[in-house]
């Protein structure tokens, strides 16, 4: 069976058994604070396992696109090493939220796996968990007694805490699970050792392929269990481990999953796959890593230099480091796998054929980039070796963290100049980093405290800005030393921050105490709207009104409706090619990201505020369409994010059916007069292939134009009112080049005159012209002037020059290159240390340097002390 048949094998399997079958979430999580990436296919049900949403469909089966580069479930290292991790995987799964359990999920697994697949049951093996005295688990008998319906008892194998009960998290839904894994060793390998000694202890040909997990359990705080809701089943099949046991191979990237990556590699290169271990760490690096990082762009998450845009860069960068080290790759080239990706998930996972010129231009910019960056720390680590014999820890930190260099690249280079790194010291830099950034970003999450356990949250901020109102729960957190705290609200009138949009601000009043308590922040956690607060109500229980900030809402909705304009805008005027890859809309500005890959041209600009403020002047009437059929919207020409989880239905936001049409669970105008006034303030690169507006509407707009003509009437009265101010301005400005080009010619004149002075007081030293002086100029660039005429006309030439440049002391130090290179005298170290006697600074080079300070009375003094200096 080919990949795709195996893939599709399993879905329709599912189906069958009443699955509905649910599209891959994006790679990259936008709300839940725990995450950085999906990391697991049940990422996307975790509220139906915490009983925080509805379930619609009580047995669902997909296929997830997996990201594990960060927090507890991190591969990135093993990768391309061994055989069988990865940085993105698919993960085949099956879930029953509440409906049957572990007798289903057992049978059926075995079932897809020896019926369909045809796997042989005398290699297969499963484990269950074993139980913990010291949480009170007992040994998961049911799926013991369940298993051995299918399989040998003595293939049935107990399994510790660590492999056999599955946390996603240091909090959240777990439970006992139990693992199928597949002896894929040769027949005479396993006549000699039983699999079932090799199940968990690492050998690359037998290999754990599913995992049903039996959730249970919520872990909280305090690290205690507390039961969920309702039973579920939680599964995940890792589909490159699948497809090699089904297709008889030794290494997942020996099957058809990552062949055509590897192929293309080789040919590329030059260089035979299974040639050399060294090129074929690299080949399987580069087959998986464009993986990850093409998904993760086309998901909506660019490379940059913080959070998960840094671990996307790292990724990137790690590719790039195997191919210009192993593979020759002087010159970018990751970016050309793209293409071969996008065809090979073609149907499958079509965001990325949709956005492969796009990604491609991502890709091909970061390494250029990087390129240089590694070129650049190959010459710092060349210049580090002429003045050391070992390679210091906190140096190899520096190549690591400032360069992208692997231990193992500085290793190598090292190596090969007979060297040593320090590794004790790298991994001391590199742990001190680790507790910076933990330290920086921990958040400390208390357990949910429930007030009122009956009553469902609901969001009405759709159509009200107060409600009346009760706290279901709430919880305390502490991040970087500010503690807060969270409400879940009954009924709620705030907006979670979600889709760019800000959240709200606002207050809650008790409607028994009249007590206020600030509402500060609102955001959205795995479907919950959490409301932020620096105190709690002093009586939780009763009733409260909950009330938004007006004007706030009212002027961030002008800004988010103003987006959907200018999206229209822009294609209308730079093509379709044009799609939203981020906004940030706020009360005073919106900010919005778009592929586009060349700067906008003023005309271009100007047409689009155009179209947008005439689309204002219509004052078009919002039509908003909730709960409509996702595939019915899209459909109808709704323009959809890509990145963004819509649900089976969606909120549809139009302005004219003809001109604006999204989905959007954001707030927004009643009508597109409300907006004002629509004004670009810049346009700019954020990355390759993605420009970024920031634009102002409304009161802000109001505000700025104001400020605006303000200045202009300053400015017009400073010049006397003219009529035409362009002319008078433009006047100023040429008389101001003029007295420049006069005072420049001035002090050159009297530099000459100087120059022949200074001359004649030179002092002869041996051989050495000496000369330290004041001198009477009104600027460093005329000393400096002065300086290198000096420098031109006298050999041997030693200087020092100390000025009052408009109250403030400067000194300069000139010394012949001879002096410098063959007596060692360094005008930087010369001019540091007269400084002092300034109260300054400064440095230089060997041959030239200035330094300034506050003290003018101290110049005769450091002038009087250069002399000391001559050797």
């Amino acid at each position: 069976m080919t990949s795709r048949e195996i893939r599709q094998a399993f879905l329709e399997y599912f189906q069958s058994k009443g699955h509905q079958i649910v599209p891959s979430a994006p790679v990259v999580v936008k709300n839940d604070p725990t995450l950085m990436f999906t990391n697991a296919g049940m990422n996307q049900f975790k509220d139906l396992f915490l009983g925080e949403a509805p379930i619609k469909f009580p047995r669902i089966a997909d296929t997830q696109r997996c990201l594990r580069v960060s927090g507890k479930h991190n591969d990135l290292e093993e990768v391309g090493i061994d055989t069988y991790h990865h940085t993105l995987f698919e993960m085949l799964g099956n879930w029953s939220f509440g409906d049957y359990f572990k007798k289903e999920a057992i049978q059926w697994a075995w079932e897809l796996l020896t019926e369909v697949y045809k796997l042989d049951k005398d290699r297969l093996y499963v484990t269950i968990f074993e139980g913990d005295e010291s949480e009170g688990l007992a040994k998961d008998t049911e799926a013991f007694d369940f298993w051995k319906e299918w399989i040998a008892e003595d293939r049935i194998l107990l399994g510790n805490k660590k492999d056999n009960f599955w946390e996603m998290g240091d909090t959240g839904p777990c439970g006992p699970c139990s693992e199928i894994h597949y002896d894929m060793r040769p027949d005479t390998e396993r006549a000699q050792v039983s699999g079932a000694q090799l199940v968990n202890a690492d050998d690359p040909q037998v290999i754990e392929i599913w995992n049903l997990v039996f959730m249970q359990f919520n872990r909280l705080k305090d690290g205690s269990l507390k039961p969920l809701p309702a039973k579920h089943v939680d599964t995940g099949m890792g589909f490159e481990r699948l497809v090699r046991c089904i297709q008889h191979k030794t290494s997942n990237y020996d099957t058809d999953v990552f062949q055509p990556l590897i192929q293309f590699i080789s040919e590329k290169s030059g260089i035979v796959y299974g040639a050399d271990e060294k090129t074929d760490i690299a080949m399987r690096v580069l087959s998986d890593h464009i993986r990850a990082v093409s998904f993760a762009i086309a998901d909506g998450q660019l490379p940059s230099n913080n959070k998960a845009g840094y671990v996307i860069r790292r990724i990137l960068r790690r590719a790039v480091r195997y191919a210009y080290t192993f593979l020759n790759f002087k010159n970018p080239f990751i970016h050309e796998l793209v293409p071969v990706l996008a065809e090979q998930f073609k149907g499958v996972f079509d965001e990325l054929y949709q956005q492969q010129d796009f990604v491609e231009k991502v890709i091909l910019e970061e390494e250029v980039s990087f390129l240089r960056t590694l070129t650049a720390g190959i010459q710092r680590f060349e210049n580090y070796i002429e003045q050391n014999t070992a390679i210091d820890g906190n140096f190899a930190f520096e190549l690591f963290d400032t360069f992208g260099f692997p231990i193992d690249l500085t290793e190598l280079l090292a190596r090969e100049k007979g060297l040593v790194v320090d590794m004790d010291g790298f991994q001391n830099a590199l742990l001190a980093q680790k507790e910076r950034s933990r330290a920086a970003t921990a958040i400390d999450t208390g357990d949910w405290v429930v007030v009122n356990a009956d009553e469902e949250s609901q969001f009405v901020g759709y159509d009200q800005l107060t409600a009346q109102t009760s706290i279901l729960k709430y919880r305390k957190v502490a991040a970087k030393g500010k503690e807060q705290y969270q409400l879940v609200l009954a009924e709620t009138p705030f907006y979670a921050e979600g889709g760019g949009q800000v959240g709200d601000t606002g207050y809650i009043r008790s409607l028994d105490s009249n007590e206020k308590i600030s509402i500060v922040d609102t955001k959205k956690e795995n479907g919950l709207f959490i409301h932020f607060t620096n105190q709690l109500p002093t009586t939780l229980d009763g009733e409260f009104e909950a009330v938004v900030n007006v004007a706030k809402r009212k002027d961030t909705e002008a800004n988010h409706s103003a987006t959907h304009l200018l999206h229209a805008a822009l294609k209308q005027v730079l093509g379709d090619h044009v799609n939203q890859k981020g906004s940030l809309v706020s009360a005073d500005v919106l900010r919005f990201d778009f592929s586009h890959f060349a700067k906008l041209t003023y005309e271009e600009i100007k047409q689009i505020e155009d179209i947008v403020n005439a689309k204002i002047r219509e004052n078009i009437a919002l039509k908003e369409e909730r709960n409509v059929p996702y595939q019915k919207a899209i459909e109808s020409g709704v323009t959809a994010l890509f990145g963004e989880k819509y649900g089976d239905h969606v909120r549809v936001i139009t302005f004219d059916d003809n001109y604006s049409k999204e989905l959007c669970g954001g707030t927004h105008v009643s009508g597109t007069g409300e907006i004002g006034f629509f004004k670009i303030m810049s346009e700019s690169a954020v990355a390759a292939g993605v420009r970024r507006i920031e634009a102002i509407t409304g009161t802000r707009a109001a505000q700025v134009i104001r400020e605006y003509f303000e200045l202009m009437n300053n400015f017009k009265e400073l010049l006397n009112n003219p009529k035409d101010f362009v002319s008078a301005l433009t006047k100023v400005i040429d008389e101001n080049q003029s007295l420049k080009k006069e005072i420049e010619n001035y002090i050159k004149e009297k530099s000459k005159g100087l120059m022949a002075d200074l001359e004649s007081k030179m002092e002869i030293i041996g051989d050495v012209h000496f000369l330290s002086t004041t001198v009477d100029l009104p600027s460093a660039d005329a000393v400096k002037t002065l300086a290198y005429a000096l420098k031109g006309a006298v050999n041997n030439l030693f200087l020092v020059l100390g000025a009052n440049i408009d109250g403030k002391p400067s000194l300069t130090v000139m010394i012949s290159d001879d002096l410098a290179k063959e007596r060692g005298y360094h005008a930087g170290n010369i001019v540091r240390d007269l400084a002092k006697d300034i109260q300054g600074g400064g440095g230089g080079q060997p041959f030239f340097a200035t330094a300034g300070g506050k003290d003018v009375q101290g110049l005769d003094k450091a002038v009087s002390r250069a002399k000391e200096f001559l050797k």
